[in-house]
């Protein structure tokens, strides 16, 4: 069973709904069975590398949150990333684009590492003093610490076209399953799941996907001599 998540690294609640889906998962007996794929999903798609504000003026502005409404909303997701074991700066955090994570991110996946990176610049992004934006230098040090080659980073992070494809790609995607925001869950393309859900939530789809799940059904033409390969060799045509 494949299980697609959207997110984004800006996302305070796509940080703390990964725990809680990794939460569910530990504890599912078909564990071993499931597949998770990461997809990419940017909150400011477009936004110049250089546009970088502080988390509370931007909730401010974007929102139109009074300050002590967005102190408050800051305060609420460190209560609920430290019930996950997470750490979670309420303060002094700061926004920016996330489209160079995300080639990175799609990078590291065809080197098998992307799982690790992604933990990374989460925890970086919402528990680290430095910031991760605007930040080359602080991407390339992540990257080599989720055991990417530095002057292979140094690459990607260079050209502005690698992986930018892919990562629209998973964008469109995400549009054409009616996904609005992050983080969304998908359950072998048959269910989503919206939001930082409990982990009894998580736990429930998964049953749920892993049970509907369909065998294969094999349309018989009535032909039971037809030709084909099998652990035993080819079939040999004969005259």
């Amino acid at each position: 069973m494949r299980v697609e998540i959207w997110s984004d690294i800006a996302c305070p609640w796509c940080y703390v709904g990964k725990a809680r889906f990794e939460r569910a998962l530990r504890d599912f007996p078909h564990r071993d069975d499931v597949e998770v794929v990461h997809r990419s999903f940017e909150l400011d798609p477009g936004r110049a590398k250089d546009d970088i504000q502080p988390v509370i003026t931007m909730l401010t502005r974007k929102y139109g949150m009074s300050q002590a409404q967005a102190e408050a909303g800051e305060d609420n997701l460190g209560a609920q990333a430290a019930a996950e074991g997470l750490d979670y700066r309420t303060r002094g955090r700061d926004h920016g684009s996330t489209f160079d994570m995300h080639r990175l991110l799609h990078f590291a996946k065809e080197q098998g590492h992307q799982e690790l990176l992604l933990d990374l610049l989460y925890r970086a992004n919402f528990a680290e003093e430095r910031s991760v934006f605007n930040d080359d230098q602080r991407l390339v040090e992540l990257a080599v610490a989720a055991g990417l080659d530095a002057e292979a980073v140094r690459a990607v992070l260079a050209d502005p076209g690698a992986y930018a494809d892919d990562v629209r790609a998973d964008e469109r995607e995400a549009a054409q399953l009616g996904a609005s925001g992050v983080p969304f869950f998908v359950l072998d393309r048959k269910y989503g799941v919206s939001g930082a859900q409990p982990a009894e939530v998580f736990a429930k789809a998964l049953t749920q996907a892993y049970g509907e799940r369909s065998p294969l059904e094999i349309v018989d033409s009535g032909d039971a001599d037809a030709d084909a390969c099998g652990p035993d060799g080819c079939a040999v045509p004969q005259r």
